[in-house]
């Protein structure tokens, strides 16, 4: 586990991370209008550091970005050495058979004890409002938000966790969506379609009803990953957050609206949305590596801003990957995968490939049965939550590496016949999916890339995949040293 964790907020993260040699301190003056964005694209494609951004020229305090743009760092987030530990501490929660013996009893007891952990703490006071503004004193110039792009639309908050409540039910909804700054007080929300905030609101406005809505910025890293995680809408975000901290989340009433928000959070943003109000949002350069276009979204006012005494302003950058989203997608693959596996037990392991913006490819790896099983697993991937979005699924047989792309492509070039073993179909695509030729929906192709059999109609007989012995390799393993090559 990693050393201080579960961090208390976003600035013991940022210790632990320098502690680790994993921040840089950018001590002169930068510009949250572009150059920034430049600086922390140029370092996440080098594989370089977190970054603390102390001087920015415009805001009042400094910019964190690139948090989360390694797989070390991300792992280092959520107080693990490999990001696999999670999905197995999920493997094993999802396991149906009853404890046998003394042990089985201690471990269903610890099973039981980490479920009691999980839950969010009420708090009456908290750091996240030892600052208020209310009224005409809320500012959203004080935060140092990010042009990232030349042709965006303005000033986004790109790591806003926004709140919100279900009208009639009262369940709570926590998300990551981007935030553009319309004025002093008046936010973009841009959610998409397929968000459960965005059901939230249509339920408000079938109603006649403002929306309140509270955005946290600056949460701890566990928390921060949790808004993002493709959650199923009645699995609370805070109780995962807390599943993951393995310690309960503070939270604290909003002073304005009837939401809680993380009480370490470093900046909260409280108002509400007027039922029907509508401006325009965009352009904005995306993680799909093109800009999204102008498109009318709600607007967000704010009755009151608080914050931490001398906060630290968290967001990040979004484009071609790769870029520092990668190891928020990279956390979900690893933490999911025993999810998919119980929901569809055909699956050995997958990858979701960082040029695959999350949404655009999946490499899945099957123990092949019967014929046709790897058009079967399509179909039930294409049905799974928010795989639904996946528009290229390529399926290997359990030997291929999902994860070792040149493998991958070896099987995916060599083993089809796009006669025979291309699976085409239509369904619903990520909003931001530019391609479609309609919005939210289109075309998806599934690639059979495995072993085909003779009762798939395949009656040539598979050829023998070339294989060195294992004699041979272990001899030249012994003797390498002897033959001189560098």
């Amino acid at each position: 586990m990693a050393r201080g964790f579960p961090y208390d907020d976003l600035k013991d993260f940022l210790a632990a991370l320098e502690r680790a040699g994993e921040l840089r301190r950018v001590g002169v003056p930068v510009d949250p209008t572009l150059e920034m964005s430049e600086v922390v694209t140029r370092t996440v494609r080098a594989g370089g550091p977190a970054l603390l951004f102390e001087r920015p020229t415009r805001g009042e305090m400094p910019v964190a970005v690139n948090l989360f743009g390694t797989e070390k760092r991300m792992a280092m987030a959520l107080g693990v050495e490999r990001l696999d530990e999670i999905g197995e501490r999920i493997g094993e929660m999802l396991k149906p058979e009853l404890p046998q013996g003394f042990a089985g009893m201690m471990g269903g007891l610890g099973k039981v004890m980490q479920l009691k952990s999980m839950p969010p703490k009420k708090v009456r006071t908290a750091p996240c409002q030892q600052v208020v503004y209310r009224g005409d004193d809320v500012d959203l110039n004080r935060l140092p938000g990010l042009q990232v792009w030349p042709g965006d639309g303005g000033i986004f908050h790109n790591f806003g966790l926004t709140h919100t409540k279900h009208p009639e039910t009262g369940k709570r909804n926590l998300g990551l969506y981007r935030l553009q700054q319309h004025g002093r007080n008046t936010l973009g929300m841009h959610w998409q379609i397929h968000k459960n905030s965005t059901a939230h609101h249509a339920v408000a406005e079938r109603l006649g009803q403002r929306l309140p809505v509270a955005v946290a910025i600056g949460a701890d890293p566990a928390v921060a990953y949790a808004a993002s995680a493709p959650l199923p809408a009645d699995i609370d975000e805070y109780l995962f957050a807390g599943f993951l901290r393995g310690e309960r989340v503070e939270m604290v009433d909003c002073l304005t609206v009837p939401l809680q928000v993380p009480a370490h959070a470093q900046v909260v943003l409280e108002g509400y949305l007027e039922p029907g109000e509508r401006l325009p949002e965009g352009p904005f350069g995306d993680h799909t590596g093109f800009y999204t276009p102008v498109e009318p979204f709600p607007v967000l006012h704010i009755e009151a801003m608080t914050t931490q005494r001398d906060p630290v302003y968290h967001s990040i950058v979004t484009s071609q990957p790769p870029q520092e989203d990668h190891g928020l997608g990279k956390a979900t693959e690893r933490i999911f995968a025993p999810l998919l596996r119980f929901l569809i037990p055909d699956i050995v392991d997958y990858d979701l490939p960082a040029a695959g913006v999350f949404h655009n490819c999946a490499i899945v790896s099957i123990r092949k049965r019967y014929p046709k099983h790897a058009q079967k697993v399509m179909n039930a991937i294409w049905g799974a939550h928010m795989m639904s979005l996946t528009k290229l699924i390529v399926i290997v047989d359990e030997d291929c590496d999902v994860h070792d792309y040149n493998e991958v492509a070896f099987r995916a070039f060599g083993n089809v016949d796009y006669a025979r073993d291309l699976l085409l179909t239509e369904g619903p695509v990520d909003h931001l999916d530019h391609a479609s030729y309609q919005q939210f929906w289109g075309g998806k192709a599934g690639v059979d890339a495995t072993r085909k059999l003779p009762t798939e109609g395949y009656t040539r007989g598979w050829p023998e995949e070339m294989r060195m012995s294992p004699e041979v390799v272990s001899l030249v393993d012994k003797r390498w040293q002897e033959y001189g090559i560098r």
